[in-house]
Order: structure tokens, then sequence, then C-alpha cells
């Protein structure tokens, strides 16, 4: 459970955490409020602080309905983003949210450390080859169709099963291409309903199988807030519960839009697993 992120090995027996940075104008929680050198440089300095080992940037937004944007468009958000915080912020590990190769490529060129494909390589065929390339950890999320397409495609005889078989090609693809390092998402919220989200939670530990760390990403997403019926920006307290389930079924990295609180998280769950012993 050890990655090479630019030399440096990070241990994920220990939960780490990563901090969300959508340099986008359409996020579904924080868009717009990062799109200027000034805004996203204090967010990232915060959450350094509060104890993030990773800052995941994001210039596409892959909420459902999303609009595409170009290859271009993506590329100026999060080039620019990830040069500045690399060079204000050297020690901080940064992951590029992206599912196009040439992006990723970019910012591992501009610094960033690993590569976060929602697509898990199926919307680039470029991306596995690239990841191994560069030799840089690669996350595999699980989705079916995009971002705007995702919505209507969840139908499965047995979730589970269809995720285990993706990310066991998946993975086969990324060994034949040389990536030493996979981390894999289940994708809560990306073709997926609700019922399906609780449901993939409950039963997270069965991809321990997959013998693979595992990124669980559900901070403030509508499992949470429609389910309690409130409002994306109510959702703290609801994702800081899920957070520990995650912890309970076998997550190593939390991905979330609120650092502080999901640090706490871990260090509480640690003490009482003993896992910090």
């Amino acid at each position: 459970m050890t990655i090479n992120c630019n030399g440096q090995l990070v241990d994920l027996n220990t939960p780490k955490v990563m901090g969300i940075l959508n340099v986008t104008p359409d996020s579904f929680f924080d868009g717009g409020r990062y799109t200027s050198d000034v805004a996203f440089l204090k967010q990232a300095e915060s959450m350094i602080a509060n104890g993030a080992q990773f800052i995941d940037i994001g210039g596409y937004s892959s909420r459902p309905g999303a609009d595409d944007i170009t290859e271009e468009e993506e590329l100026k958000r999060t080039v620019r983003a990830t040069e500045a915080i690399r060079r204000h912020f050297p020690e901080v590990l940064i992951s590029i949210d992206t599912f196009r190769s040439k992006v990723a490529e970019a910012n591992i060129n501009a610094g960033a450390a690993l590569i976060n494909d929602i697509s898990g390589g199926t919307l680039d065929e470029g991306m596995i080859p690239t990841a191994g390339k560069l030799g840089v950890p690669y996350i595999m999320m699980h989705m079916k169709g995009t971002p705007q397409t995702m919505k209507s495609l969840n139908q499965y005889d047995d979730l589970l099963k269809e995720m285990t078989y993706f990310f066991s090609q998946q993975i086969a693809k990324a060994r034949d291409h040389k990536v030493n390092d996979v981390i894999i998402d289940p994708g809560f919220g990306f073709a997926k309903n609700i019922e399906q989200n609780f449901h993939l939670l409950k039963h997270m530990d069965h991809l321990k199988i997959l013998d693979k760390p595992i990124l669980a990403g559900i901070s403030r997403k509508s499992m949470i807030y429609k389910t309690l019926d409130i409002t994306p920006d109510e959702a703290l307290n609801g994702t800081t519960v899920l957070n520990t389930l995650c912890l309970e079924k076998g997550a190593n990295i939390l991905r979330v839009h609120d650092v502080k609180e999901a640090v706490e998280c871990v260090k509480l769950w640690e003490r009482v697993t003993g896992s910090s012993e």
C-alpha cells in the first residue's frame, strides 16, 4: 500500500486526505470559488495547513449534465493552477483530475505527481499508456458513459460484480503499460443512483479482493444531501459520517472539500481502531 509520488514514498496503510480544488466555474459545490490565482492559492494553503497529503486539481466539471469543454480550455485552467501551487507549495503532492491524456501529461510536466481519471481509461485510450510512460500513480474510477450521459446508465445486474470485472480489466491494462501504482475509486454518484451508492458503500470492502488502495469520494454528494433533504452547503456533517464508514470499509484516501474535518475523522478513527499505535 505504498505509492511513489515524484520519488516520495507515501504509505497508504495510514489513510490520507486529498483536498479537492476545482478551478471551474460550474462544479456542483465549489464552482467559481477558486478560478483566480489568489483564490486557489489561498485555498491550497488552507488545505495544506489542515493536513492534506494531496491536492486534486480539476478543470472539467464532472457533475451530472455538466457542459463539455474543450481540451484547450481544460489545459488553460489546470496548468496555470498546477504551476502556481507547485511554485508556492513545493512540498504538496498534486493530483490532476482529468480523463484526457494530454491534459494529464501537461500537468505532470508542470509539477503534478498523480493522475486521477474519472473514466478509468475508457474515455481516452491514450491515458493508461501515458500514465505508464510518465511513471506516476494512476487513480482509476468506475463510471459508465460520460458526465453528460452517466445519469441514465445506472442499470446493473450485479453492481459489485460488474465493478470488480471492470477494475480487473483496467488493472490488467495498466500492468501491461507498466503503471506501477494503481489506486481504485468506486465512483460514488457516477452512473449510480442513491440506492446503489449506499449498497456500494455497505459492501465497499468487497473491492479489497483487487489488492489495490481505495480512494473514496463522497464529499457533499447527492447521496448525502438528497437523503437528508438538505443542500450541499449543509452536508458536511453527513460527509463526515460517511467518511468514517468509508474508513471502516477500507478506504486509504478520502477525497474531500473539507480537509480539516476529514483529517480529524482519520485521527479519531485511528485512535478507535488502534491503527496509529
